[in-house]
């Protein structure tokens, strides 16, 4: 397969990836990764393998007044990138957040193989925590605290799956 070939591919992969999103299919946003995928973000730190297509579900399901759009898309044969903003209500707080984030992948084989998504933790914590994200949202403690907070919910819904 010529590298022409899999930067198509690629590109395509991210695509058919936030289509599905979109329409909070995570079992097709699962299927667009390799059963090792390394995920990370600012808020669930690093996920591997089911860990992260299991975030993608729990997401997904609880998932409100969700909209998506995405732009940027480009790959070559061995890495890929995209833009993408994510509007959603923060089910803890009711607040609106409007997510912005780059995203920049690893492709193995025709899957994603890595998934880094680059986000302002503090700008999503004044949105999603209102007053005490905006006082405090900058400060380790309160960072530390999100992260312990993403990772028992994600435990606690792969327990009850």
């Amino acid at each position: 397969m010529s590298d022409e070939d899999k930067r198509l591919i690629n590109n395509a992969l991210i695509t058919r990836f936030y289509e599905a999103f979109n329409r909070l299919d995570a079992e097709a946003m699962s299927a667009c990764y390799s059963d090792d995928v390394l995920f990370s973000d600012p808020v669930f730190g690093e996920l591997r393998g089911a860990q992260a297509a299991d975030m993608w579900r729990m997401l997904t399901s609880r998932a409100k007044d969700f909209s998506l759009t995405f732009d940027s898309v480009r790959a070559d044969e061995r890495t890929g990138g995209a833009h993408w903003v994510a509007t959603y209500l923060f089910s803890q707080t009711g607040n609106t957040v409007v997510n912005d984030i780059q995203a920049r992948f690893v492709f193995r084989d025709g899957k994603i193989c890595e998934h880094h998504d680059h986000f302002d933790l503090w700008r999503w914590s004044r949105q999603a925590l209102g007053f005490k994200g905006l006082l405090l949202g900058w400060t380790p403690m309160v960072q530390n605290a999100i992260r312990a907070q993403a990772q028992k919910g994600l435990k606690a819904f792969q327990a009850g799956r």
